[in-house]
């Protein structure tokens, strides 16, 4: 780990200038990624400023409205938890819970696991020379080599690394909106926009601006994610990243489908929205037909390598179930 000096924000307008005026500072949060990365040698900051004093570990209703507003530091464990949650989004509180561990779940923030980088075997170890993350133009190692974990979906030839978190593949499916504060202000970014595919620069991984700082996420009033549930199929039952995950939700009328949310994670360089999987659904009688149509059209232009290609057919199989577990919810 190379040397850095440390600070602490004070409020959030002096942890922006001081982030603005040190290209190779660094926020530090719950640091469950980044100290790793640190450790490893993929992450070399000069500085680090401890923004955990700031006030943004509140979940609260936003106002005219029945969406709600998550603080970029409330705890993975605490929003896993929260009332306004489990009622109103219960795909996100299981997607939370299946991530990680209960410690790190208790240091992990919402702002950091949307920051979470790649989990790649060629990424997170220096001692493999070819990653196109960590060195532009040096090659991509997973391509020919052991690519299990790898993405089917949007990748490219310089990057086939899939994003790790549970937690932003609910968000994508809710339509969540990230608040971000810089140098010029506040903005908001769809979540949609908010993560990158990696075409040729797949170092760059998300549209946040390296002088900005997230300051919350909102989740806009969706009624029927009452309905919804979170699937992850993983090699072990607890503290392991999804080969392959579903956020679904459902509105029915009358045994037919009237709207619908999918994402997929383990999937892809970005939390998979399954956009085609949503329009092959709508009007449709909500029976497994239907959802294996719906999986088969967003799955139509996968692509495996020599390790994972079976993730083409569990995706496939992962979709329908939790479809049909959302179906059958009362």
């Amino acid at each position: 780990m190379n040397p850095f000096t440390y600070s602490r924000a004070a409020d959030w307008q002096g942890a922006v200038h001081d982030v603005a005026a040190d290209p190779s500072a660094k926020f530090l949060g719950g640091g469950t990624n980044l100290i790793d990365l640190m450790k490893m040698g993929v992450e070399k900051p000069d500085r680090l400023i401890d923004i955990n004093r700031l006030p943004l570990a509140q979940v609260e209703e936003m106002p005219g409205s029945a969406g709600i507003r998550i603080g970029a530091l409330v705890r993975n464990s605490d929003l896993a938890e929260h009332p306004l949650v489990t009622s109103r989004y219960p795909v996100l509180s299981e997607a939370l819970l299946s991530g990680a561990s209960p410690q790190l779940r208790n240091l992990a923030t919402t702002a950091g696991n949307l920051l979470q980088r790649t989990r790649c075997y060629y990424f997170y170890d220096p001692a493999f020379p070819m990653c196109n993350k960590r060195q532009p133009g040096s090659g991509c190692g997973a391509l020919e080599g052991y690519n299990r974990i790898h993405a089917i979906l949007g990748q490219s030839e310089q990057c086939i690394a899939t994003h790790p978190s549970d937690m932003c593949v609910a968000m994508a499916a809710l339509d969540a909106v990230v608040r971000v504060q810089g140098p010029k202000g506040e903005r908001t970014i769809p979540f949609a926009d908010f993560h990158r595919l990696p075409g040729d620069t797949p170092g760059v991984e998300t549209n946040l601006q390296p002088n900005e700082l997230i300051t919350a996420v909102d989740l806009p009033a969706i009624p029927f994610a009452t309905r919804s549930h979170y699937l992850k199929v993983r090699d072990r039952a607890s503290y392991a990243f999804a080969l392959v995950s579903v956020a679904a939700a459902l509105e029915l009328e009358g045994g037919n489908i009237k709207s619908a949310r999918v994402a997929l994670g383990g999937v892809a360089h970005k939390p998979w929205r399954a956009t085609k999987t949503e329009q092959a659904l709508i009007g449709k009688k909500a029976d497994p037909e239907t959802f294996r149509a719906a999986a088969e059209a967003e799955l139509a232009a996968a692509k495996g390598y020599k390790y994972n290609s079976f993730k083409i057919e569990l995706a496939r199989r992962a979709i329908i179930q939790a479809l049909s577990t959302v179906a059958k919810m009362a």
